[in-house]
């Protein structure tokens, strides 16, 4: 007898494909050839009365109430903010995607970007449009800091590329962490420590509701005079009025956005024409469809032979 498991997503047509290739593919080689993925719309109620699990990718929270017996969903994604704020308090576990991947995705994004704005690209191209022919002075990475805001996977695996290409790196957390190589500081005094001695400020923290605007302006006008910005965390992280101010008044030289409030980000929006502000489609690591797909498959293998879930989201903490 085939086991139905739903499949709800947003995403555009081609990344809906390569998902339902690889899924149903690492199923089958995690011995789960029985089960079947379908999108939740070709389900009949039988089917949704029957799922205990789901995939899902940045669904519409409110379609997971159309699946009443479900115990826990498997995110393809490691944000699942809007899971956690917009459906009701219930026994429905949320398991976030954690693929050794992602995190070396994200970590090659962060130093992409870091070389970015320290070999001062922007600067270079907006000599280019000017057609004007001159050397900036060259900084060493090493004299160039670097303030990670978060030091979890994500941020860990970027501290290492950052100091294997020569970055001091300074590290900042909610709690206590040691990190090899990284000058860590946690809780709202390490934060001003951080901020104050960063020529680029990269966010990688969780949306929950203590980081939600942690990056206002007072935070922002910490950061020395000529100092950049990069998030890659979550939009409302960061608010985006205050940078320009900064960007605008001089204090900051340069953002990177990966991540909005509102995405896609609106086409009228200021941002896409700040001559100071990169925007970025939300690229910065992207799950990989294979390696995701297999962790999905056996942690799906292990709860349909035992019933043992994969650590959940903490509802409380946000993550």
């Amino acid at each position: 007898m085939t086991r139905t498991v739903p499949f709800l997503a947003r995403m555009q047509d081609d990344e809906r494909a390569a998902w339902m290739e690889a899924l149903p593919a690492a199923l089958a080689a995690a011995g789960l050839a029985d089960v079947a993925v379908h999108p939740l719309d070709r389900l009949d109620t039988d089917a949704r009365q029957a799922a205990r699990v789901a995939i899902v990718a940045n669904p519409e929270p409110a379609d997971l109430l159309e699946l009443p017996n479900l115990v826990w969903v498997q995110s393809l994604w490691a944000g699942v903010e809007r899971l956690l704020s917009e459906l009701p308090p219930s026994a429905l576990q949320i398991v976030r995607m954690t693929d050794p991947q992602m995190a070396e995705t994200m970590a090659e994004a962060v130093l992409a970007w870091t070389l970015y704005l320290h070999r001062d690209m922007p600067r270079y191209r907006a000599q280019q449009r000017a057609r004007v022919w001159h050397e900036l002075p060259l900084r060493l990475p090493s004299q160039r800091r670097i303030g990670l805001l978060g030091l979890g996977t994500l941020g860990r695996a970027a501290a290492r590329r950052l100091i294997a290409n020569g970055f001091a790196v300074a590290g900042w957390s909610r709690t206590p962490a040691d990190v090899a190589g990284v000058d860590c500081h946690h809780g709202p005094s390490g934060l001003v420590a951080v901020l104050e001695r960063a020529d680029i400020a990269v966010a990688l923290l969780p949306l929950t509701a203590e980081t939600r605007g942690l990056l206002d302006k007072t935070r922002m006008a910490l950061l020395p005079r000529g100092a950049a910005v990069i998030n890659f965390a979550r939009g409302p992280i960061l608010d985006t009025d205050a940078l320009r101010d900064l960007l605008d008044s001089g204090h900051l030289s340069h953002a990177v956005l990966d991540v909005f409030e509102h995405e896609p980000l609106p086409a009228d929006d200021p941002l896409w024409a700040h001559p100071q502000i990169t925007v970025l489609p939300h690229i910065s690591a992207p799950t990989t469809p294979q390696t995701a797909a297999k962790i999905a498959a056996d942690n799906l293998a292990a709860f349909f032979a035992t019933g043992a879930i994969p650590q959940a989201v903490d509802r409380a903490r946000g993550y």
